[in-house]
C-alpha cells in the first residue's frame, strides 16, 4: 500500500473517531427570546459587520443579531408591542448602485424581519446616531431625520406599517420624542422646532422657540439624554441645558455645570460619541468624562461621573476599565498571569491612548441597574454596577467594533 493510500485511510479513521465523539446536530431548530425580557439587555451596533447584536449583560450571552444595512446601526424598542425597529440603507451593488431606505420591523421574540416600510432614500448618515430617529411616546410614530442637505423628517406609522409623510424642518436638524404626537429638532440659531403630527402622521403644526443656547460661544451637542419630560443637552464646555417639554411650549431651565472651577482649569469635560445616560428610577445622570482641551468633546472618556438630578450635585466618580482586546470579534483572552497582564494592559491603554477610550455609555432601568460601556476599537462590552460603580466584567459579543449602544427599555423596563 502506498503512502498516499495509507495517509488517506488514517484520515478516514481519524474522521470517524471524531464523529463518534461529537453529538449529531439537530437541524431546523428555531430559538426564541424569553418573555418577559431580561432587565439587562443591551443592543450594540457594528457598522463593520452591518448588524446590531442583542446581549444579556447578566451573563454576557449574545441573544441574537439583526441586519442593519449600511451606516451606524440603531435599534428602537416600543413599550406597547414585542418588536424592534431598525432603519436601514441598502445599495443594489453592495457599496454602490440604487439606494433604498427602509424601516424594518423585527419580531421581539424571533428577531425575524416581519415587515418593512419603504422610506424616501434620503435619511441622514453620521458617525453618531444621536437624534437620527425617534419613537413617539405612544409608540405610534417613528421620525427619521433626513439630510440632502435640506432637512426634513420622514414619519412612519409603525402600528399601521406604512409611511405617513415627509415634514420639512428648514434650519433645524435631528429628532427627539416630546409626547405622543410631537417631536423636537435643534435649530442652527440655538432654538428648538416643535413638530406635531395628526392621527395619520401628517404635519399638524410647527412652531419655533426662542434660542436657549449660544451656538457661537458654546453650542450643545446632539447627544442628549431624556429624564422624564425633560431633555438634557450638554454643551462643549460641559454645561447641562435642561429643556422641559411637558407643556405646550418648551420651558428652558437654568443651566448647570458638570465641572467645578478647579476641574474646568484642569480641562475635565464631556467626551465620546454618546456621553450622557439617565437612570430614571433614581434620578441619576451619568456623564462620560475625560481630560482634554477645547473641541475634544468627541474624544473618548476615562471616567463616568454620577449626579443627582434633583440637587444637581455629584455623587460619585467611576474610573473606567479598558474594553479589552479583540480582532474581528475574536477576543484576546487568557488565564492566570497572562490574563491578568492583558487586563492591566487594557486598563493602561485606556488612560494613555485617548483614541481607544470609552466612546459610549448607557444604563439599564431596573432596580439593580448596569452601567454599560463600549468603544470603537473593541468588540467587547463592559458593565458596572450603576449604583456602586463596581466593575462586573466584559462580554465579547462577536462584533468587530461597537459604535452604537442602547438599552431596549430605556423608560419602561419591559414590554407592557
Amino acid at each position: 500500500m502506498g503512502r498516499r493510500a495509507l495517509a488517506g485511510l488514517l484520515l478516514v479513521g481519524l474522521a470517524a473517531a471524531a464523529r463518534a465523539d461529537v453529538p449529531v446536530e439537530s437541524l431546523g431548530r428555531v430559538e426564541t427570546l424569553p418573555l418577559p425580557p431580561g432587565p439587562h439587555w443591551a443592543w450594540v451596533g457594528d457598522p463593520v459587520f452591518r448588524h446590531a447584536t442583542l446581549v444579556d449583560l447578566s451573563d454576557g450571552r449574545t441573544l441574537g443579531i439583526v441586519n442593519a444595512g449600511f451606516g451606524m446601526p440603531t435599534v428602537l424598542t416600543p413599550a406597547a408591542r414585542p418588536e424592534f425597529y431598525v432603519v436601514e440603507t441598502h445599495y443594489s451593488r453592495g457599496s454602490r448602485g440604487e439606494r433604498s431606505d427602509v424601516l424594518t420591523i423585527y419580531g421581539g421574540r424571533s428577531l425575524a424581519a416581519e415587515a418593512e416600510v419603504v422610506l424616501p432614500p434620503k435619511r441622514a448618515h453620521a458617525a453618531n446616531t444621536a437624534g437620527m430617529l425617534a419613537l413617539s411616546d405612544d409608540d405610534r410614530f417613528v421620525a427619521v431625520f433626513n439630510l440632502t442637505p435640506a432637512t426634513s423628517l420622514s414619519i412612519v406609522d409603525v402600528e399601521a406599517r406604512r409611511f405617513s409623510a415627509e415634514i420639512e424642518t428648514p434650519g433645524c436638524s435631528l429628532a427627539y420624542a416630546a409626547g405622543p404626537r410631537r417631536f423636537v429638532s435643534l435649530c442652527m440659531n440655538g432654538a428648538l422646532m416643535l413638530v406635531e403630527v395628526d392621527d395619520e402622521g401628517r404635519e399638524a403644526r410647527k412652531t419655533r422657540s426662542e434660542p436657549f443656547f449660544d451656538p457661537q460661544l458654546d453650542p450643545v451637542t446632539e447627544k442628549a439624554a431624556r429624564w422624564e419630560d425633560r431633555w438634557l443637552f450638554a454643551s462643549f464646555e460641559s454645561w447641562i441645558h435642561p429643556v422641559d417639554l411637558s407643556g405646550a411650549a418648551p420651558r428652558f431651565e437654568e443651566r448647570w455645570s458638570l465641572v467645578n472651577d478647579a476641574e474646568r482649569v484642569d480641562d475635565w469635560r464631556i467626551g465620546g460619541m454618546q456621553h450622557l445616560a439617565v437612570h430614571e428610577p433614581t434620578g441619576r445622570l451619568y456623564a462620560l468624562m475625560h481630560r482634554g482641551g477645547p473641541d475634544t468633546h468627541k474624544q473618548g472618556g476615562t471616567e463616568v461621573w454620577i449626579y443627582d438630578l434633583a440637587s444637581r450635585e455629584r455623587l460619585q466618580r467611576i474610573e473606567l476599565h479598558g474594553l479589552g482586546f479583540s480582532y474581528l470579534g475574536v477576543p484576546l483572552r487568557a488565564e492566570g498571569f497572562t490574563g491578568w497582564l492583558i487586563d492591566k494592559l487594557a486598563d493602561w491603554t485606556l488612560g494613555m491612548a485617548p483614541d481607544i477610550a470609552v466612546d459610549a455609555i448607557a444604563v439599564t432601568q431596573d432596580a439593580a441597574p448596569r452601567l454599560v460601556t463600549v468603544g470603537a476599537v473593541s468588540g467587547a462590552v463592559a458593565s458596572y454596577d450603576a449604583l456602586t460603580g463596581e466593575f462586573l466584567g466584559r462580554a465579547y459579543v462577536g462584533n468587530a467594533t461597537n459604535v452604537t449602544l442602547s438599552t431596549p427599555f430605556a423608560r419602561t423596563g419591559g414590554w407592557r
